[in-house]
């Protein structure tokens, strides 16, 4: 018999805000975190903004020499980790170590270190480059280096899958529980890529919002005049446990992960599969497998890009796995707070979809301001909403035709 997951533990990083309290008082008073680029000269780049990580000091969470040896998406995911070891009430021993794993992701890795040492190889030749350089930079080393950092010796992993890269990390290490292989999973994502070459990329293909005019109001999910997503950066971490193990130490349960789906496109290399099909399975997938009727679903923290094709396609999904009842449905975006914290995105959205089903409180769409009549659904516009739902999805879609999808339910008890 499979073992119930529930989550006991959150950490997080975002541009609006290091720590719980803060993340959720921003999310819900719909205070955004875009605000022009500081981490380096944006002047020639057609966007020149992003919801950037502020205040932090790696040293609050680590030595600095181990800090130097970390890439920042490191950084994050092993301070965001302690943060939700904390929160959860869990110190792990030798005697628990093998029982706790860690499953984190990053979608592009250490592109900080590598812009930093391939120009030392170009400017200064191949003996400056760090010996360090590969290690910081592979994006399977935030998992490495949390389980070095906090002595979890459990299953160990880390899924690459672009955008949809924290969902998969929540939703595989939730598998890993259900069946017995580990009590405890810290899960999630952390990303860093606010870089020139980034920046760079995602202008050629035209996925930046331009609107550096008014940062705050790039990231408009849905609106009609949207015109592209605005890069993030973070760390969204969940301690996921037994449901047996949660409740024999008494810890204090946020929600339960009832289910987990996910899909390819098969389609295209950056471009969703039309009308969101490859969506749609992996919604379907995930309420299945969380046993869930279409009735009980209440709310969707939405990928929500504020790009074209994806609002309007993540719209047509929904519609199709909903029918009638997807306009009974609030269907938000923390995006529009957070902007798109890629391979993290997951993380954080899994900690604000948990936050919406405990405390009662949908975060809003921000920006919404021009209805798109492709877009026809409840975004729950510009302001929160104090409403009880039993159960929740979060979708995360990502280049390369990746679609995840976890469904959340309220925890209630036992039974």
């Amino acid at each position: 018999m499979s073992k119930r997951v529930v989550i006991t533990g959150l950490g997080v990083l975002s541009p609006i805000g290091n720590d719980i309290p803060t993340f959720w008082n921003n999310l819900i008073n719909g205070r955004s975190g875009v605000a022009p680029v500081t981490q380096f000269d944006a002047s020639e780049f057609p966007t020149r903004m992003a919801g950037e990580v502020k205040d932090f000091d790696p040293q609050d969470y680590m030595e600095r020499k181990e800090a130097r040896r970390m890439d920042r998406f490191v950084q994050f995911a092993v301070a965001a980790s302690k943060d939700a070891l904390s929160h959860a009430g869990i110190d792990i021993t030798q005697e628990d170590a093998d029982r706790i794993g860690v499953y984190i992701g990053s979608g592009i890795g250490g592109l900080k270190t590598w812009e930093t040492e391939h120009k030392k190889l170009l400017e200064k030749g191949p003996r400056r480059v760090s010996p360090f350089f590969i290690p910081m930079m592979i994006a399977n080393m935030a998992a490495g280096q949390v389980s070095i950092s906090t002595g979890a010796k459990g299953p160990n992993s880390a899924a690459i899958s672009a955008c949809a890269t924290g969902t998969h990390s929540i939703g595989d290490a939730a598998k890993i529980i259900e069946r017995g292989d580990a009590d405890v999973m810290i899960a999630g994502g952390s990303e860093a890529t606010i870089t020139p070459i980034a920046f760079a990329g995602f202008s050629a293909n035209q996925a930046m919002s331009r609107r550096n005019d008014e940062p705050e109001k790039a990231s408009r999910p849905f609106d009609r005049e949207r015109d592209g997503f605005v890069m993030g950066e973070g760390a969204g971490i969940l301690v996921l446990e037994s449901l047996d193990h949660a409740l024999a130490r008494d810890a204090e349960i946020i929600a339960e992960v009832a289910g987990y789906g996910m899909s390819g496109d098969a389609h295209h290399l950056t471009a969703p599969a039309p009308e969101g099909e490859g969506a749609a399975r992996s919604m379907k997938r995930a309420l299945k497998d969380a046993g869930l009727e279409l009735e009980e679903v209440g709310y969707i923290n939405a990928h929500g890009t504020s790009t074209d094709f994806n609002d309007k396609f993540e719209t047509m999904a929904i519609k199709s796995v909903f029918g009638e009842h997807a306009y009974q449905l609030a269907v938000s975006s923390t995006k529009s707070m957070t902007g798109h914290l890629l391979g993290a995105g997951g993380g954080v959205e899994a900690i604000a979809t948990a936050l919406a089903l405990k405390e009662g409180i949908i975060p809003p769409t921000i920006n919404y301001e021009h209805p798109d009549p492709d877009c026809d659904l409840d975004y729950v516009p510009n302001e929160a909403r104090r409403v009880q739902v039993s159960a929740a999805l979060s979708n995360s879609l990502g280049f390369g035709g990746h679609n995840a999808t976890i469904a959340f339910k309220a925890f209630g008890g036992e039974e």
